[in-house]
């Protein structure tokens, strides 16, 4: 059996354009991502989404981020609804992946109860730190679970050979990471936020919203590094990318 791959649009984000890409007006409207990774070792998940209290009480769960964000967010949207729908147990998930810790990446932890939580250390240690944690977005009620965690340096094979490797992609988070998933038709990278649009690799643009923009900057350039290479990037938020994204099916 090869390794395939499933995206997944677990609802939407609006808010203002300048947030993805600075100093442009407007607004955009932008898919929340998650993925689902099949291999003969097991299943991972790359991303969460969004709670699915978002759906009913935004501001109860997001408190001020509710004024920057306009949320839609619809029931069966959510981690589990997906996974139900392509006939996936969530409580069969083996390992849970998060590229960074943020509400719209790792708010449906709490879904995938069995999964061991593998999570690059230096992230994990600033979401528990009361100085930094809550500061810049990285909130318990998010990722404290009780799961088992596997606290991971770098680059990190999650099943021994090769095919679905996690990258660290500093920046947009103090242990912000990507996914390299190798599939029969090549190299797909999953840039989470270190890549918001198309547009953000194309002119080089670093958001706003970075705990270390130079960081972020150099991730830019390893991800520009590997299209050149031939891998085919899954950007983070891109709505007019993800309208070419099949949902709920392997993709090819």
């Amino acid at each position: 059996m090869s390794v395939r791959l499933f995206a997944f649009t677990c609802g939407w984000l609006e808010a203002s354009l300048d947030l993805f890409l600075p100093d442009h007006e407007g607004r955009i409207r932008v898919p929340v991502p998650s993925y689902l990774i099949e291999h003969p070792k097991g299943r991972a998940v790359f991303d969460t989404g969004m709670h699915p209290q978002t759906q009913t009480d935004a501001r109860g769960r997001l408190g001020w981020l509710a004024d920057v964000f306009d949320v839609g967010f619809a029931p069966g949207e959510e981690l589990t609804g997906r996974l139900a729908a392509a006939d996936v147990d969530p409580s069969r998930i083996d390992l849970l992946v998060n590229s960074h810790l943020h509400f719209d990446h790792a708010g449906g932890n709490e879904l995938l109860e069995n999964a061991r939580w593998v999570v690059q250390r230096r992230e994990w240690e600033a979401a528990r730190d009361a100085d930094i944690g809550p500061q810049h977005g990285l909130h318990p009620e998010d990722w404290d679970h009780g799961h088992d965690v596997l606290p991971i340096d770098g680059e990190h094979d999650l099943f021994g050979d090769g095919s679905v490797v996690c990258l660290p992609t500093w920046g947009h988070t103090p242990g912000h990471q990507s996914l390299l998933v190798r599939l029969d038709s090549g190299d797909v990278v999953l840039t989470g936020d270190a890549c918001y649009l198309r547009r953000t690799l194309e002119e080089m643009l670093v958001p706003r919203i970075a705990w270390d923009a130079e960081a972020m900057r150099e991730s830019l350039q390893l991800l520009r590094r590997l299209q050149q290479r031939g891998a085919r990037l899954f950007y983070g938020h891109d709505p007019e990318f993800w309208q070419t994204v099949p949902q709920g099916v392997a993709i090819e």
